[in-house]
């Protein structure tokens, strides 16, 4: 793939605290105008790569790239071109909201009308003149991504930026971010949005696609949209006693069997066409009794189970 057409590229990311390895030879890339989320247990490196990226802490292998710049070489640069979420989003409570906006404009040399511009954009409108500690964690948020957009980034680093919030509130910030990155109007394009969470709903309710990290390790790359059509499905079978997972392998279209505790199975197929029926055949066939059989399709819960399991 074209490296011009890449928003942020990391080949081969490691990073040590003492002898603990957070970041295990990290590579991937996402393209401009990518909405991705960044998926993981907690502790899985998540947000030590975000602090990689942002400039905040070096990595001890691997060189990565934003926006076409050498990270390393031209840390200042890259962080004109960056707007960076934290996870525990800093703000100075005492100050007011668009006083607090007018002081992280000032670093940028950006005009009162960028400001107001923003404010809008984000739905702090109602909010502006209220100071930061009155405010609800969700309009926190929104405060923490206005100052994050203020000087027009090309890139979004959010680091877990629904964490607290309330079911509403998580509505709210969900369709902002998703706007923000869809940005298709005709003079302008959608910004690259780079997602970290431990919280699948929030990856398929805003991304285009998912990588997965465990034990510091990439697990999965998959495109939603891909991965919700995909040929897999999963049935689950009980039967009256046990059965050799080899001997499953006589069912067609069957990619996979795991015995899931006593005489039940997990099958995973790769077609679309309905399996119950050639598993309850298998099941007459071998003289066993089928007890449970219930098929669905496979997910982003189940792919994040699978490769986080271990």
């Amino acid at each position: 793939m074209n490296s011009e057409a890449m928003s942020i590229t990391v080949n081969n990311i490691s990073k040590y605290f003492g002898s603990q390895k957070a970041l295990d030879d990290v590579s991937f890339e996402i393209s401009k105008g990518e909405i991705v989320g960044f998926l993981g247990p907690n502790g899985a490196g998540k947000s030590t790569l975000m602090k990689i990226l942002t400039g905040y802490i070096t990595a001890d292998n691997g060189k990565a790239r934003i926006d076409g710049l050498e990270l390393e070489e031209k840390i200042p640069e890259v962080q004109k071109r960056i707007g960076y979420l934290p996870e525990h989003n800093p703000l100075y409570t005492e100050m007011f909201v668009r006083e607090y906006l007018r002081f992280n404009a000032s670093v940028y040399n950006i005009g009162k009308d960028r400001i107001e511009e923003i404010i809008k954009l984000t739905g702090l409108t109602p909010e502006a003149n209220k100071k930061i500690d009155q405010l609800s964690k969700g309009y926190r948020q929104r405060v923490g991504l206005a100052a994050a957009l203020l000087h027009d980034p090309e890139v979004l680093i959010l680091d877990e930026p629904t964490t607290g919030l309330d079911p509403n509130q998580l509505v709210e910030i969900r369709t902002l971010i998703k706007n923000i990155g869809k940005n298709n109007s005709e003079d302008k394009a959608g910004k690259t949005v780079f997602l970290s969470t431990h919280i699948m709903q929030e990856v398929e309710a805003i991304c285009d696609r998912v990588i997965i990290i465990n034990n510091g390790k990439i697990v999965a790359d998959k495109n939603l949209k891909e991965l919700r059509e995909g040929n897999d499905q999963i049935i689950f079978v009980e039967f009256d006693y046990r059965i050799e997972e080899i001997a499953l392998q006589k069912i067609p279209n069957l990619t996979s069997a795991k015995n899931t505790g006593g005489f039940t199975y997990e099958l995973i197929f790769n077609t679309k066409k309905d399996m119950r029926p050639a598993v309850f055949d298998f099941a007459h066939d071998n003289g066993l009794k089928t007890l449970q059989l219930n098929q669905k399709t496979k997910n982003l819960e189940n792919l994040f189970t699978e490769v986080t399991s271990s």
